[in-house]
C-alpha cells in the first residue's frame, strides 16, 4: 500500500473528526468540555464506549497475541463484564450522588487533600503512560507505511499526529469524544467484520468452513485451566479481568467521564452494564481475526514478524491482499488511535485542571477556559516526549505492556477507592502519598521472589496484590480510634 493512499485515508478520516468537532462543540463552555453537560443519551454512549475501551494497541495487538496465546484475552474479558456490573451497581451511583466532575473528588471528600491529590496525580501518570504507549504503536505503524518511505523521523511524526488530536479535542471536551467515539465503533467493527470477509474470501472460506477451520485451529483455545503457575490460567485471567476492569474504567476519570455525561445514574447504569456486554462480542471478533491472519500467513508462507503486534500490518498491506485490506486497516487503526488519543488529552486536561489546579473554585468562567485550553496544549506536548521515548519499547506484545503498567499504577488508586467503600475508618492523610509509593514497590520485590523462587509467574493479578497492598498500608497508618460516624459510601 503506498504512503499516498495511507495519507488519502488518514486525511478524510479527520477531515470527518473536525466536522464533527465543529458541530459538537457549537456553544460550548467549561461544563460542556468537562461534562458534555450531562445531557447524553444513554444509547449512544453505551455504544461510543465500545470504542472508548479499544485502542489502537486492542486493534493491532489482540489479532497478533493469537498466535502465541491463542483466545486467552476472552477469560479477562469475561471478568470485564463483571467487573462492570459491580461498577454499575457500587461506583455510578456514588459518583452521581456526590455531582462530581472529577471523580478523585471522592477521595478528598472520604480522607482528605492529599488523598485527593494522590489519586489524581497516580491518574496522570496512568494515564499518561498508558495512553502513550497505545499511541506509540499506532504511530510506529504509521512510520513504517507512510512517514519512514517518505525519509520523514519518528518526531515529526509524532508532533503531527499529536497536534491534529489536540485540535479536534480542544474545544469540545467530551461532547466531542461522545460522538467521534460513536464514529470509531462503527469503523473499528466494520473494519474487523471486513477485515475477517476478505481475508475468508482469499482463502476460499464460505462462512461455515471459516467457522470450523478457525475452530479446529490451534491458536482458537480460550480456556486454559491446566497450569495454576502459567499466566494464561483461567481464575488468574478472570479474577485479574473483573478488577482490572473496575481500576482502569470504573476509577479512570477518562472512562468515566462518558459514563457521567448522562442524564442520571439510572442511564449511566444501563450504558455500562450493556457496553461491556457488548466489548465481549467485539473483542471475540478481533481474535477471530487474528486466527485467520495466522491461517493466512501459513498459507501465504508469510513469515511471523519479531514482534507479534506486527502481524496484522504487514498482511493487510502484503501485497498479495487487495488495497481495499490495507484502507480498512488504516480506518480501523486510526479511528481507534485517535480517538482513544483524543480521550486520554480530554480526561488528562479535566484532571489537571479541577484536582490538581482547583482552577474551577477559583477562576471565572473566562479564565477558566483559558486556564484549561493551556493545559491542553501542556497535556499533547508532554505525550508526545512520552511516545517519543517509548520508541525502544520492550519485544512484549503492547496488549500486555499496558495492562502490567496499569497493574502498578492503577493498584493505589483501586485500593484507596476499596478501603473508603469496604471501611469506615479514617486515614492519616498525609501518610497516603507514601502509602501509593510503597505499595508499587514491595508488590515488584513480591513478583520477582515469586518467580525466582517458585518459577510463579504473576499475570494481572499483579493488579490485586498491589490494590491488597494499599489497603494494607491506609489500615497500618489509619486513625485507631476515629471512624465516620454517618457512613455515607
Amino acid at each position: 500500500m503506498s504512503p499516498i493512499a495511507v495519507i488519502a485515508t488518514v486525511a478524510a478520516y479527520f477531515a470527518v473528526l473536525m466536522a464533527i468537532s465543529a458541530i459538537a462543540s457549537r456553544g460550548s463552555d467549561n461544563a460542556t468540555f468537562f461534562t458534555g453537560n450531562r445531557k447524553a443519551p444513554w444509547p449512544l454512549v453505551a455504544f461510543a464506549s465500545i470504542g472508548a475501551a479499544i485502542s489502537g494497541v486492542t486493534f493491532i495487538s489482540v489479532p497478533g497475541m493469537v498466535a502465541a496465546k491463542g483466545h486467552a484475552y476472552l477469560q479477562m474479558v469475561l471478568g470485564f463484564i463483571v467487573g462492570y456490573i459491580v461498577i454499575a451497581v457500587v461506583l455510578v451511583p456514588m459518583f452521581y450522588r456526590r455531582n462530581l466532575v472529577s471523580i478523585y473528588g471522592y477521595l478528598g471528600q472520604r480522607f482528605g487533600i492529599r488523598s485527593y491529590r494522590s489519586g489524581a496525580w497516580i491518574f496522570f501518570i496512568s494515564k499518561m503512560l498508558g495512553a502513550s504507549v497505545r499511541f506509540f504503536v499506532v504511530c510506529a505503524v504509521l512510520q513504517s507505511l507512510v512517514f519512514s518511505p517518505l525519509g520523514i523521523p519518528f518526531e515529526v511524526n509524532v508532533i503531527a499526529t499529536v497536534a491534529l488530536i489536540w485540535l479536534y479535542t480542544v474545544n469540545g471536551g467530551v461532547k466531542t469524544l461522545i460522538w467521534t467515539d460513536t464514529i470509531k465503533s462503527i469503523c473499528l467493527i466494520g473494519s474487523v467484520v471486513l477485515s475477517i470477509a476478505f481475508v475468508s474470501h482469499i482463502m476460499g472460506f464460505d462462512f461455515h468452513t471459516a467457522v470450523g477451520s478457525i475452530s479446529a485451529h490451534e491458536s482458537s483455545r480460550i480456556f486454559f485451566f491446566d497450569d495454576p503457575f502459567s499466566g494464561s490460567y483461567f481464575w488468574k485471567q478472570f479474577v485479574a479481568g473483573v478488577f482490572m476492569a473496575i481500576a482502569t474504567n470504573g476509577l479512570d476519570q477518562d472512562m468515566m467521564q462518558r459514563h457521567l455525561a448522562c442524564r442520571d445514574s439510572v442511564s449511566s447504569r444501563k450504558n455500562m452494564i450493556i457496553s461491556g456486554i457488548m466489548q465481549f462480542f467485539v473483542i471475540a471478533l478481533f481474535l477471530v481475526l487474528g486466527t485467520l491472519l495466522v491461517m493466512y500467513a501459513e498459507f501465504a508462507g508469510i513469515s511471523f514478524p519479531a514482534k507479534s503486534d506486527e502481524l496484522f500490518g504487514i498482511i493487510a498491506t502484503h501485497e498479495t491482499m487487495p488495497v481495499a485490506v490495507g484502507i480498512v486497516f488504516i480506518i480501523g487503526l486510526i479511528a481507534s488511535a485517535y480517538s482513544a488519543a483524543g480521550s486520554a488529552l480530554t480526561s488528562l486536561t479535566t484532571s489537571f485542571t479541577v484536582d490538581i489546579l482547583d482552577a474551577p473554585s477559583q477562576l471565572d468562567e473566562s479564565k477558566l477556559r483559558k486556564t484549561r485550553q493551556k493545559v491542553h496544549v501542556m497535556m499533547g506536548i508532554i505525550m508526545g516526549a512520552v511516545i517519543i521515548a517509548f520508541y525502544h519499547m520492550s519485544d512484549s506484545d503492547a496488549i500486555s505492556a499496558v495492562y502490567t503498567l496499569a497493574s502498578y499504577t492503577y493498584g493505589p488508586i483501586l485500593g484507596l477507592f476499596a478501603f473508603g467503600l469496604l471501611t469506615r475508618q479514617r486515614v492519616r492523610d498525609a501518610a497516603v502519598p507514601a502509602v501509593c509509593v510503597c505499595a508499587p514497590a514491595i508488590a515488584w520485590v513480591i513478583q520477582a521472589a515469586l518467580y525466582h523462587f517458585l518459577l510463579y509467574e504473576t499475570g494481572f493479578e499483579l493488579l490485586v496484590l498491589n490494590a491488597a497492598l494499599t489497603m494494607a498500608g491506609l489500615q497500618i497508618t489509619s486513625l485507631k480510634t476515629e471512624k465516620i460516624s454517618q457512613y455515607v459510601p
